[in-house]
C-alpha cells in the first residue's frame, strides 16, 4: 500500500480546484479521499490480540453498544475485552444488531468484495451488510447530514435489483440462475459510515464489519433491464470530486465480475437459511476503493454507457 504522500501525488495537478465551501486543504486529498478517516492509514490497523469467539452474552453486549450509537447518532467505544478477530463472532454481532435495530431493509451491500479493501481493512473474506430503506436515494441526490455519524466513505459500485426471490435451499445457486432472477442493473454509490472512530484503526477488531459493513446510504442511477449486453468485468467507472477527476476503476474489482459478487451474496444467505427477495437491491462491492468525502462535497460518478450517479453531501 502506497503511503499518503505518494497517493496524494497521484491526484490531479490542479488540486485546489477540488474544493469549495467547507472543504479541507488540497494537500489532504489522497486516492482514498480526504484525510478525515482517523489517524490510521489503510492496511495499518493494529490487530487486537483476541481471536477467540465472543460468548452469547458478549455478542449481546457488543450489539447493544453499536445499536446505542446507531440510534443515538453518536460514536461509541468498544471495551478492549470485547474486541476479537473471530469472524463468526463478527457476523453474529451484525445479525444481532439488525435484530435490535429492526429497521426496514432495502437489501444488501457487499463490503470488501475487492482484494484491495480486504487488505486495507484486514478482512478475511467479503463482508455483507444490510441496506436500510431510510438511506436509499435515487440519483441525483442531496444527502442530509443526519444520515451519517462519522464518515462518508463513498464507494462506486454496480448494483442489481431483484425480480424474483432466491430462497434458502440445500444446493448452491449458479451465476446463470442468479442472473435469471435479476430485474435490472444499476450504477450506484454506496456510502459507508460506522459508529467507531478511526475507520482503519477499527479494522483491528473488524469494527465496520460488525456495524453492517458500514452501510449508511445508497444512491442508485437509472435501471438497465437489458444489462447482459455489457461486459461488466471491463466496465469502467470514473470518479469526480467537485468537478475534478480523481480516479477510475473496473467492474472486475468486485470478485472478478459483479454478477459473481451477487451470486456470492445469494449463497451466503442460502447457507444461513435466508434468501434474497424480490425488490431488494444488492450493491456488489466497490470498484474504485474507498473515497472519504466531507460535508459540502459533490461526487459525480461516470459509468460510461451504463449511466451515472450524482451526490451532494450536506
Amino acid at each position: 500500500m502506497a503511503d499518503a504522500q505518494q497517493m496524494t501525488s497521484q491526484v490531479g495537478n490542479d488540486r485546489t480546484s477540488l474544493f469549495g465551501g467547507d472543504a479541507a486543504p488540497a494537500a489532504e486529498i489522497t486516492l482514498w479521499g480526504r484525510r478525515i478517516h482517523g489517524p490510521t492509514l489503510p492496511g495499518q490497523g493494529i490487530r487486537c490480540p483476541r481471536e477467540t469467539p465472543l460468548s452469547p452474552a458478549e455478542v449481546e453486549e457488543v450489539a447493544e453498544i453499536i445499536a446505542d450509537g446507531r440510534i443515538g447518532r453518536h460514536s461509541v467505544t468498544l471495551p478492549d475485552q470485547l474486541k476479537t478477530r473471530h469472524w463468526g463472532s463478527i457476523m453474529a454481532v451484525m445479525a444481532r444488531l439488525n435484530q435490535k435495530l429492526a429497521w426496514p431493509s432495502a437489501g444488501w451491500k457487499i463490503g470488501a468484495a475487492a482484494e484491495e479493501i480486504r487488505r486495507a481493512e484486514g478482512v478475511p473474506e467479503p463482508a455483507p451488510g444490510r441496506l436500510f430503506r431510510s438511506g436509499v436515494y435515487a440519483s441525483p441526490a442531496r444527502l442530509p447530514s443526519y444520515l451519517f455519524i462519522n464518515y462518508r466513505c463513498s464507494e462506486c459500485e454496480f448494483a442489481f435489483l431483484m425480480a424474483d426471490d432466491l430462497p434458502a435451499r440445500p444446493t448452491e445457486y449458479s451465476e446463470s440462475e442468479v442472473a435469471d432472477a435479476v430485474e435490472a442493473l444499476l450504477p450506484a454509490l454506496e456510502i459507508g459510515d460506522t459508529v467507531f472512530e478511526d475507520w482503519y484503526g477499527a479494522s483491528g477488531y473488524q469494527g465496520s464489519s460488525m456495524d453492517d459493513g458500514g452501510a449508511a446510504a445508497f444512491v442508485y442511477g437509472t435501471a438497465i433491464p437489458d444489462w447482459r449486453k455489457f461486459d461488466l468485468p471491463n466496465a469502467k467507472i470514473d470518479l469526480y470530486l467537485n468537478g475534478q477527476y480523481i480516479k477510475s476503476g473496473y467492474g472486475r474489482a468486485a470478485m472478478g465480475n459483479p454478477l459473481t459478487s451477487l451470486t456470492w451474496m445469494a449463497n451466503w444467505l442460502r447457507v444461513r437459511g435466508q434468501g434474497l427477495q424480490r425488490g431488494e437491491f444488492v450493491s456488489t462491492g466497490t470498484c474504485t476503493g474507498h473515497f472519504f468525502a466531507a460535508p459540502g462535497d459533490t461526487l459525480d460518478v461516470d459509468f460510461g454507457p451504463i449511466g451515472s450517479v450524482h451526490v451532494k453531501y450536506d
